[in-house]
């Protein structure tokens, strides 16, 4: 009895949200039009939704769960949807992944989420091989109430007697730093808050961090002000930080308000580097002085190198520097020198080639590392730290390095592969057997097959006659046309290569083939790549997507009717643009956490940042292309779109959710036939983060999304629902 009593209060809850549900199948009602007007540069643009940019506004807030419901309403009402959700978590359940492996000492950290478990953890595993969970995330969550909580990075210290944790709540990323005893487990340090960005380095004889820190916001301040004045301290785990670079410092180095000052060292080094960088894009700023001397408030830094000079990455031996430059060379070469030589001294240690894009390197102490792309795949190779004859290493997956890490005061590396179909496996190269062994961390059920899935290399012409390189998926066997999933990104240089998702391969499951279109603006293909997506060259991304979708009707793969896009957060810009230039090429468009209003995005809290990736309204030129990007901007009254399901998580600190909810409203009140549904997490933020539960249920609402408006039997909601007859039309082949 005493048990019925405790469940009531549960089951009554449970009964009344059905109800609440049940009543949903329609949408709420419209948002209210409150026009205001803008006049940039002789363009006046009308916004009748400004009024959603207020943070926290509990009129807007309302109105976005409201959108919420109505859309896991529908959702819900699909037969077969319930189903589905339950099969994707036993499914992604029986993967054990693993991620983040590195080698300190000897000891092996790692983050995994180990099978039918919610959340990563933090683990260690000793030289003899004995594993330990440090960090429970899933006792972390249940002392907060059951607010997810997430690891954001970890950074063991150069002895690996300690470990410093990022932690943070709610999918919000804004971390607050612990400090955990790896022999005990227990925390010893922390919390210390606002350190979203992370642990820059130590010292070396692991007494002292360095952490970057941001600000706190002045009570009335804009939004727009919350990631400026980023400071760099000191933290020796007992007293208050003491501050080295950035914010109100006077220190040598010189940090604009909108940068990010990264203070790093590498054990046994005896240089230390302050890498000053935007936050969107890789170049720095690159200072350098005697470890010993890092930190001190009053160092005497020397410059190294500015933005110009194109180096986007730097490892450190002893008393040598190794730099990665794609200054003269688009697809990047790795420069040499000892510290305290100016960079004109620097030798390259590695030559750039037309055929691959060198990616990144890690220095340990038998040579550097370097790891690059031929095309979408991946190459690694060795070379001796006094320069010499690249050393090829075979990698026994055809797929990415996603991981490559060194300690620079021992031989070998320890890296991680993955496919699009070959889950990730962590391995350790050992340099005195030249062989990769599998490390054997994390688990694949046994009744997963790679070999039941056929990768296909393909290109797009694009419209201006480029080669856009384009990957597809399907399964074995699989009859074409067929429904298709096409994902695209395209901004700050970022490549979508090979990468293994249990939720991939469950999309295929339900014989839904899914392709990457390897738009401009991405890294793929190097520096020259990313430019051609970039500032006036922006269209180019979409167009692209375009392209790879024309391309793929045109060899009879899918079909307009079966043809499904999908991109997120950048990549929303692509979504929506292309939607709208070719609205009938598409069955469906999937605009996760867009960017979806680029003309106000430097008035969050985000958006400064982002300037220098998209631009800003204070030049003609950069108001121009931002307008271009604009898909909430570019919304035609009276076009027939397709449907559309956009998400967002209601603590997203990178596109807050009131950008979405503006797209959402403007199409709903453009007169597009189609359903256009707002997909809201109340406890997430931009997707880094959420748990293992949360993702399954947006994967499957986004394969429940392109089995309905694939027209696929079984799959259609049920009567009486609002959306329900407003299923893709027949647009043929």
């Amino acid at each position: 009895m005493r048990l019925l009593q405790r469940l009531f209060p549960v089951l009554l809850c449970a009964l009344l949200a059905g109800l609440v549900v049940a009543q949903q199948l329609s949408p709420p009602p419209a948002p209210p039009k409150r026009p205001v007007s803008d006049t940039y540069f002789g363009t006046t643009l009308t916004d009748p939704y400004r009024y959603m940019e207020k943070v926290g506004d509990p009129e807007v807030v309302a109105w976005i769960k409201a959108e919420g419901r109505y859309t896991a309403a529908v959702l819900d009402s699909i037969p077969g949807h319930a189903a589905l959700v339950r099969q994707m978590s036993d499914f992604t359940g029986a993967f054990a992944i693993v991620m983040h492996a590195q080698r300190v000492q000897g000891v092996l950290f790692y983050e995994e989420r180990s099978e039918g478990a919610d959340s990563f953890d933090l683990w260690t595993r000793d030289a003899s091989g004995k594993a330990r969970k440090l960090v429970d995330v899933q006792a972390l969550r249940r002392l907060h109430g059951g607010e997810p909580q997430a690891i954001n990075y970890f950074a063991p210290s150069p002895d690996a007697s300690k470990v410093a944790v990022g932690i943070s709540s709610g999918g919000s990323e804004d971390a607050s730093l612990f400090v955990y005893d790896v022999a005990t487990g227990k925390p010893i340090a922390g919390p210390l808050e606002l350190a979203r960005f992370g642990v820059t380095g130590w010292t070396d004889d692991s007494r002292q961090l360095f952490v970057l820190l941001q600000s706190k916001l002045a009570p009335g301040a804009p939004e727009s002000d919350k990631y400026l004045h980023t400071r760099n301290v000191r933290w020796d785990m007992k007293s208050a930080p003491v501050v080295l670079m950035g914010g109100p410092s006077t220190g040598k180095v010189t940090v604009p308000a909108e940068m990010f000052p990264f203070v790093v060292t590498r054990p046994g080094a005896s240089v230390a580097t302050a890498q000053v960088i935007n936050g969107t894009q890789s170049e720095m700023d690159l200072w350098t002085v005697d470890a010993a001397s890092a930190t001190d408030p009053a160092a005497p830094w020397t410059r190294l190198a500015v933005r110009d000079d194109g180096i986007t990455a730097v490892d450190m031996v002893k008393d040598r520097l190794f730099l990665l430059s794609h200054k003269d060379a688009p697809t990047f070469k790795v420069l040499a020198l000892k510290a305290g030589q100016p960079l004109a001294a620097a030798s390259t240690l590695v030559a750039a080639r037309p055929d691959r894009v060198i990616e990144g390197i890690a220095a340990a102490s038998d040579g550097l590392y370097v790891y690059a792309r031929r095309g979408v795949y991946s190459e690694l190779f060795k070379v001796p730290l006094d320069g010499g004859p690249e050393q090829s290493i075979a990698l026994p997956i055809k797929g990415s390095v996603n991981g490559l890490t060194t300690d620079p005061r021992a031989a070998g590396a320890v890296l991680a592969l993955d496919s699009w179909v070959t889950p990730n496996t962590t391995f350790a190269y050992d340099p005195s057997t030249g062989r990769l062994d599998d490390l054997r961390l994390g688990r694949v059920p046994p009744g997963y097959n790679p070999a039941a899935f056929v990768v296909s290399d393909l290109t797009a012409k694009a419209k201006d006659g480029t080669a856009v390189p384009l990957s597809y998926v399907e399964n074995r066997g699989a009859r074409r046309p067929q429904l298709l999933l096409l994902y695209a990104y395209g901004s700050y240089g970022i490549a979508q290569f090979p990468a293994f998702s249990a939720r991939w391969a469950m999309i295929l499951k339900q014989d839904i083939a899914f392709a990457v279109c390897h738009v401009r603006g991405g890294g793929e293909l190097g520096e020259n790549w990313r430019l051609g997506g970039k500032d006036a060259n922006k269209p180019n991304t979409w167009r692209d997507l375009i392209a790879c979708g024309e391309d793929l009707v045109a060899r009879g793969y899918t079909s307009r009717d079966k043809l499904f896009i999908m991109g997120g957060s950048a990549g929303g810009i692509t979504m929506g643009r292309a939607m709208e230039e070719r609205p009938e090429l598409f069955a469906g468009v999937i605009d996760m956490v867009p960017a979806a209003n680029t003309v106000r995005q430097e008035f969050f809290s985000n958006g400064v940042p982002n300037i220098p990736e998209f631009g800003t309204v204070k030049t003609q030129d950069g108001f121009r292309n931002l307008l271009v990007m604009d898909s909430y901007f570019n919304v035609k009254d009276g076009t027939s779109y397709p449907p559309v399901l956009i998400t967002t998580g209601l603590n997203d600190p990178r596109v807050p959710s009131w950008e979405p909810a503006k797209l959402t409203a403007r199409l709903r009140a453009s007169g597009t036939r189609a359903p256009v549904l707002l997909r809201v997490d109340e406890q997430a933020g931009h997707g880094i983060g959420s748990t293992k539960t949360q993702t399954d249920a947006l994967v499957a609402d986004m394969i429940t999304f392109i089995l309905w408006h694939g027209g696929v039997p079984g799959w259609q909601p049920r009567a009486g629902n609002a959306a329900a007859p407003a299923v893709a039309e027949d647009k043929g082949p």
